[in-house]
């Protein structure tokens, strides 16, 4: 399955030699106290890694080096505890590949107005050395975010924790190695696209294999290991009494199982963290997947239906920013209306694969006729979505660029039961309205393959668009549609001139 290993971000500080070894001995103290106080937030999802004060240029370009060859750093996060000419930052910045966080802060909260001297100015002027900082970044064009106020303070950890999170899922993305079975669905515009670009872009590799291959693994699969998975779904979902060992379908749930642990374990040799099938290429298989699809979504990998190697990698890299957080993600698609009476809705789902970290209880395991693919009914999970705040995020090839497209949303329980639609689903409000939200979403382009997320919010997004170099647009509260469509003829203009004559 993907690492769940912490990732580490790296805590760098910056000086001078000119204050002398006993004022550098208080900033490293000081240094120390920071980054506890950002580790002891609770609020940071990753490991934050001290490194000795720069004071120098060779120093800090060689810092800056290493986090770019070590695999475990996400993202490196800079302080200027009292003023360190810029100039020493050209080469190392010039050279750094990682994410960047700009922490503008200070040891201490208040000042101590009856007892402040020179001393202490000359100790704790980030003020002054962070816009010195601030400046080289402009000036050499560096992308990063820029997080002021004080350590201590909760909404600080939080957007610190924003992009640490975007940064993981930056770092998934730069090694993720995505297996499609088969080809994408045909006459299918938007799931289709440039692999290549995508590589260059950000990092990821996708390559096509035969589903046969599959088919092989499943076809090997032992009956002690079906026996054993079998029963781990009999115990962890409500199964359906059709399903049940000696009930008429029950055979059909033993080879829902074999397709997962021959998934599995072509995924896991081929050290792949996301994938992709299509229900109009399925060899020799006699299901199309789809419990296996949603409990490896469940274990973190990435997955677009049709071929869309694109939603598959984007909902990986969504997995690894949600860590930790108890809440989920899954792709999504809409799929329907309903335009009132009452507050309208839309209701999404896909044929099979919605991942069940976003169900509100323990899902349902049934089997039923899919209608589509011409294969033996296949075995899926059932389930309502949790309800809560979520962002529905897209991914897009235009031809001369990529782009984000991301709707702030309210998952909802449906206005009534949903006895008659077998799979699983979840039902939102989109913000500002269902109107707006479609409108803007179709002239945007984007894709009708989504990524949910429950776990990931808009800051996350923005932060993580940004790292990658990535149009973003997001339809919230405060979008119209006018308005949004001179923010797409404005992005045109600034992405075609940002790329050069």
């Amino acid at each position: 399955m993907p690492s769940a290993s912490k990732p580490e971000l790296w805590f760098l500080t910056g000086s001078q030699s000119l204050y002398g070894e006993e004022t550098l001995a208080q900033v490293a103290g000081q240094s120390l106290q920071i980054q506890r106080l950002l580790a002891d937030s609770g609020r940071i999802s990753a490991e934050i890694v001290g490194k000795p004060v720069l004071t120098e240029p060779a120093a800090i370009r060689r810092v800056l080096l290493e986090a770019n060859a070590d695999p475990a750093c996400a993202g490196v996060i800079a302080w200027m505890h009292t003023f360190s000419p810029a100039k020493m930052w050209i080469t190392g910045l010039d050279a750094l590949r990682k994410p960047l966080l700009h922490l503008h802060t200070q040891l201490n909260e208040t000042l101590p107005w009856r007892s402040i001297d020179m001393d202490f100015m000359n100790l704790n002027q980030a003020a002054h050395g962070d816009r010195e900082f601030g400046y080289i970044q402009t000036r050499l064009g560096v992308a990063r975010k820029t997080v002021a106020g004080h350590a201590a303070d909760p909404a600080l950890a939080r957007r610190v924790d924003d992009w640490a999170r975007a940064a993981t899922g930056r770092q998934l993305l730069a090694s993720l190695k995505l297996a499609r079975f088969g080809d994408n669905m045909r006459d299918v515009a938007v799931t289709e696209g440039d692999k290549v670009e995508a590589e260059l872009k950000f990092g990821v590799s996708v390559n096509t294999y035969g589903v046969d291959d599959l088919v092989r693994l499943v076809d090997t699969v032992s009956e002690v290991d079906t026996d054993g998975l079998v029963a781990e779904y009999g115990g962890t979902y409500r199964l359906a009494p059709e399903l049940r060992a000696g009930a008429g379908r029950h055979e059909s749930l033993r080879y829902a199982a074999k397709i997962e642990l021959g998934l599995r374990r072509f995924l896991t040799e081929g050290g792949f963290g996301a994938f992709t099938t299509n229900f109009e290429d399925l060899g020799g298989l006699r299901q199309l997947p789809g419990l296996a699809v949603q409990r490896l979504m469940a274990d973190g990998y990435g997955f677009g239906g049709e071929g869309d190697w694109k939603t598959s990698a984007l909902l990986a890299a969504v997995k690894a920013m949600g860590r930790g957080t108890g809440r989920g993600t899954s792709f999504m698609e809409d799929y329907t209306y309903h335009f009132g009476p009452g507050e309208p809705k839309i209701l999404g789902a896909h044929m099979l694969e919605v991942c069940p970290s976003i169900a509100a209880r323990r899902p349902s395991c049934e089997i039923h006729p899919l209608g589509i693919g011409g294969r033996e009914d296949p075995v899926r999970l059932v389930f309502d979505a949790a309800p809560g705040a979520a962002v529905v995020i897209g991914l897009a090839d235009l031809g001369d660029r990529f782009r984000f497209v991301a709707n702030e949303v309210e998952v909802v329980p449906p206005d009534q039961p949903l006895p008659n639609l077998p799979v699983a689903r979840a039902v939102w409000r989109p913000a500002p309205s269902l109107t707006t939200s479609a409108e803007s979403w179709i002239t945007a382009g984007a894709p009708h393959h989504t990524v949910l997320s429950q776990a990931v919010g808009t800051e996350t997004v923005r932060d993580f668009a940004h790292m990658l170099g990535v149009e973003l647009l997001v339809i919230d509260h405060d979008t119209t549609t006018a308005a949004f469509a001179d923010r797409l003829r404005w992005n045109q203009a600034y992405h075609r001139l940002a790329q050069g004559f």
